[in-house]
C-alpha cells in the first residue's frame, strides 16, 4: 500500500484513540508516524533480498511488539498505540504483495491480491516488459479496481474519524494530499515514460 494510505490508517487510528486518551499534538503525530515510518526502508532496498525493501527487518512485525513493549514498561499508550499503528501498516501490506511478516523465515506472506502466483512465479519476465520494472508494481496498482476502492474507503473513513473525534487536528489531512500527489506525479511520470 501507498504512503498516503498508510498515513491514513494511523490518522484513523489516532482520531479514534484520540476521544478516549486525548492526545497532545505530538502523541497524535507519532502515531500517525508511526502508520509509515517503515516504508522508509525503501533507501536500503540493495542490501535487501530480491532488491525487495519489505524483506527487510523493517517489514516484519518485529519493530512493532518492541515498541509496544517499550511503551508497556514506560505505561505510555501513545507509543504503544504508536506500536499498533507500526503493525498494522505490516499487516495491510501482506494484502497487496506480501511482506516478510515474520523476518526470521526470510520469505513474504500474505493474501497478495494484485499479483497472481503466475506473475510472482514469472515475475523477471513480467518486469521485463516495461522499460521501468517498477512500472508493472504501479500499473497493477492502479489498474486494479479492488485497491482503487480501498483508497476511496479508507479516504472516507479518514475524513469521517477525523471531523468526528479530532477535529482540532484536521490540518494533518494536509500530509495524505502531499504523499497521494507524490504517488499521482510518479504514476504519470511512469505512464509517460512505458509511452516513449
Amino acid at each position: 500500500m501507498q504512503i498516503n494510505n498508510h498515513f491514513a490508517i494511523g490518522l484513523i487510528l489516532a482520531s479514534i484513540t484520540h476521544y478516549f486518551f486525548d492526545f497532545t499534538l505530538l502523541e497524535f503525530s507519532m502515531i500517525c508516524f508511526f502508520s509509515f515510518v517503515s516504508d522508509f526502508d525503501v533507501i536500503f532496498t540493495k542490501f535487501a533480498i530480491d532488491q525487495n525493501h519489505r524483506n527487510l527487518f523493517t517489514h516484519s512485525i518485529i519493530p512493532s511488539i518492541i515498541i509496544i513493549i517499550i511503551g508497556v514498561l514506560i505505561n505510555w499508550i501513545a507509543l504503544i498505540i504508536s506500536g499498533i499503528s507500526y503493525f498494522i501498516h505490516i499487516l495491510v501490506d501482506t494484502f497487496d504483495w506480501g511482506t516478510n511478516l515474520f523476518y526470521f523465515g526470510h520469505r513474504n506472506v500474505g493474501l497478495r491480491l494484485l499479483i497472481s502466483k503466475e506473475e510472482q512465479e514469472n515475475l523477471i519476465f513480467y518486469l521485463g516488459q516495461y522499460k521501468n520494472p517498477a512500472s508493472f508494481f504501479d500499473f497493477k496498482r492502479y489498474r486494479s479496481k479492488i485497491w482503487l476502492s480501498m483508497n476511496v474507503i479508507i479516504f472516507l473513513l479518514m475524513m469521517i474519524f477525523v471531523l468526528i473525534y479530532a477535529l482540532e487536528y484536521s490540518y494533518l489531512i494536509s500530509f495524505y494530499f502531499i504523499s497521494l500527489f507524490f504517488h499521482l506525479y510518479r504514476h504519470f511520470h511512469l505512464k509517460k515514460i512505458e509511452a516513449s
